[in-house]
């Protein structure tokens, strides 16, 4: 089934190298050139995957990013000139899924593209669907956390974490298996990628953050019997 791709770049050369190799995968691409004429495009249409350059006009990727997040869990792929580590982890931070550095494959970012999608679509069968511990309720059909019933949003990326942790309760994560399990064998990211979304799973837990113990030297793992 065809995935709609809101490729997001002002420069036109590059849209279109990266446009021709998505519509050969069978992707309907949908292409703005600025940060407000993406926002348009996004709440018109259904759009399945972002990718999101940062130094575009009107509206800067950081923008557009920090706005989607307020309202969907769309996965975003950030493109950047820089490979600033600062750069990366700010996106992060914002809710972004991956960040690809110019200049790129435009074959490794489909293919970074259709991981991204599997993870967040339809890849998981009914049997691993649901997992409950200490009135902590994720749904990974739905895409939803109830704490206590009570619903809370999480991004993406902090659902996949919550996710895995939770599927892997009791057993301690080192922060390189948790980096290379949610975020991808290939992402060459800092660690601290991982302290920062733990934070965040912890402040949405509020009372249950509890159950997210950090193992001195070793990482970090989700104890149901807190």
């Amino acid at each position: 089934m065809s995935r709609n791709i809101l490729l997001v770049e002002d420069d036109e050369r590059i849209r279109e190298i990266v446009a021709d190799y998505f519509i050969k995968e069978d992707f309907h691409i949908f292409e703005a050139e600025d940060g407000r004429q993406a926002m348009d495009i996004f709440e018109k249409e259904e759009i399945n995957l972002i990718i999101l350059d940062i130094m575009i006009p009107k509206l800067d990727g950081w923008s557009v990013c920090k706005r989607l997040r307020k309202i969907s869990d769309v996965p975003i792929i950030m493109l950047t000139a820089r490979s600033d580590e600062e750069d990366k982890l700010m996106g992060y931070d914002l809710g972004s899924d991956d960040y690809v550095t110019k200049p790129f494959s435009p074959r490794v970012l489909v293919a970074k593209s259709k991981m991204l999608l599997k993870r967040t679509e339809g890849s998981v069968g009914k049997a691993d669907g649901i997992l409950t511990y200490n009135g902590i309720e994720i749904n990974r059909l739905s895409r939803t956390v109830k704490i206590d019933e009570r619903s809370v949003d999480f991004s993406t990326k902090e659902f996949e974490l919550m996710f895995y942790m939770m599927e892997n309760k009791d057993i301690v994560l080192s922060r390189e298996v948790i980096l290379s399990k949610v975020w991808g064998y290939d992402y060459y990211g800092d660690l601290r990628t991982v302290d920062t979304h733990i934070k965040k799973l912890r402040s949405k837990l509020g009372e249950k953050a509890i159950c997210i113990s950090t193992i001195i030297g070793a990482g970090y793992k989700f104890e149901v019997s807190k």
